[in-house]
């Protein structure tokens, strides 16, 4: 789950199945009730007609989150870390970062940074398209630590400078499920 809206569909889905949930939270559920192994299935059948799925694979699990951690603080958070983002990851995670970056370009192919970069970049596409705060503004508030910085990435991984983006009044936007992928 990666957005408000996958949180919504799965309440609902659970809510459909009479199932009552602790907490449904980006990436992870808990349930009050022991599920059997034919609520499962059809709790998992649900969530695949809404695009999403139900995982196990403990590695697949991990992945997810962070998936949903970088999701987060990205997009839904104006939070700032005061350290690396490696370390920020590795302690919300609690596990190593090497461990967490091994397994992430080993299943997914990409490496934890480009994913990171890809989702800071489209936040950034965002916040020119709605012409809210100037590029200064966007680089401190994406933890950039500089314009410099901020416009070479963009330019790397998009072609353009952030002001040529500007001018041009591009709508087209990828959504957050598919960033990275």
């Amino acid at each position: 789950m990666v957005s408000a809206r996958c949180k919504m569909l799965v309440k609902e889905e659970l809510k459909n199945l009479g199932l009552h949930y602790v907490f449904v939270d980006l990436g992870a559920v808990e349930v009050m009730e022991n599920l059997t192994l034919a609520q499962r299935e059809q709790f998992g059948k649900a969530l695949q007609r809404s695009g999403l799925e139900l995982m196990d694979d403990r590695k697949a699990i991990l992945i997810e989150k962070i998936k949903n951690v970088i999701v987060e603080l990205v997009h839904h958070s104006d939070e700032i870390p005061k350290e690396n983002f490696s370390d920020y990851l590795s302690k919300k995670l609690d596990y190593d970062y090497t461990y967490l970056a091994n397994l992430f370009s080993e299943v997914l192919g990409t490496t934890i940074e480009k994913f990171y970069i890809n989702h800071k970049i489209e936040r950034v596409k965002e916040l020119i398209f709605y012409d809210e705060l100037n590029i200064s503004e966007i680089a401190w508030k994406l933890n950039y630590s500089s314009v410099a910085h901020l416009s070479n990435q963009f330019k790397k991984v998009t072609g353009l400078s952030p002001s040529h983006f500007k001018k041009l009044k591009i709508k087209s936007r990828v959504p957050i499920e598919e960033i990275g992928n």
